[in-house]
């Protein structure tokens, strides 16, 4: 396999990424509403730098997705996601990666099977396949379709929500030494919170684990997100947040960036 930084594994071998409140990477059991669109602009930019025996390898990568919900009924929406990716890579100070491509293009379902509104609380529950879109060769994809599932609940109150996710997701790849290299199941758990600020204001912070995709290694990625929402109208939200990586395994920064907007 052609060597890629950390970041940009993650983004291109994750089979079916769930699509938050940005800058949340912990899913809601919020959906559209029947008929209604939401389109999301969503960007990443991550930094990692390692040192090993004297190599001292920068690695910088990221990410602008496109990601379109339908409302099907009003319990339930079709979501679609297409990723663009790059990435460089140096060591020493000289380069020796620079790439950039589009990533395996995400289908999801999100159905909300429960909903108490006098307890505030739902649970909702979204499948999805990522579907080979991306050039593998250059590490943006995985060459083959991969399913995956996520179970969501959400408590809302006076002062905000909180949300829990827990997912599981099977990566395919047509690649025999990737598929070798790389673990076939992957686990996730998160738990993200968000703070009425005011009318228009939210605070949200997220961390979570997901299983190590690197078939050789059993540190598994842990982060730390802080971020902010704002409500520009109705049907326009403006976020910002920063990725920290909580142990090695997991990339050192991110900033977040992105916009939503509903008709």
């Amino acid at each position: 396999m052609k060597r890629i930084p950390l970041f940009a594994a993650v983004l291109s071998l994750a089979s079916t990424p769930s699509f938050a409140a940005h800058p949340l990477i912990t899913d809601d059991t919020g959906t559209q509403g029947k008929g209604k669109f939401q389109i999301e602009l969503n960007n990443e930019f991550a930094w990692n730098k390692t040192d090993d025996g004297g190599m001292q390898t920068d690695e910088t990568a990221g990410e602008s997705a496109v990601a379109i919900s339908y409302g099907l009924t009003e319990h339930i929406d079709l979501v679609a996601a297409m990723p663009f990716q790059w990435y460089s890579i140096e060591e020493n100070g000289v380069q020796v990666g620079d790439d950039s491509g589009i990533g395996d293009m995400s289908i999801e379902l999100k159905w909300r099977v429960l909903e108490q509104e006098d307890e505030g609380f739902s649970l909702a529950v979204k499948p999805g396949i990522s579907i080979p879109s991306g050039d593998e060769k250059h590490g943006f994809g995985s060459g083959a379709v991969s399913p995956g599932i996520m179970l969501i609940a959400t408590k809302e109150g006076d002062f905000g929500a909180l949300h829990c996710n827990a997912g599981y997701s099977r990566n395919n790849y047509r690649d025999d030494a990737a598929d070798e290299a790389t673990r076939d199941d992957i686990w996730h758990a998160s738990v993200a919170a968000e703070i009425n600020m005011s009318d228009n204001l939210r605070a949200v912070a997220n961390i979570g684990m997901e299983t190590s995709e690197e078939q050789s290694n059993d540190n598994h990625p842990a982060f730390l997100i802080g971020g902010m929402i704002w409500g520009v109208s109705d049907n326009l939200d403006l976020d910002l947040g920063v990725k920290c990586g909580l142990n090695d395994a997991e990339t050192d920064t991110a900033l977040l960036a992105g916009l939503a907007a509903r008709f």
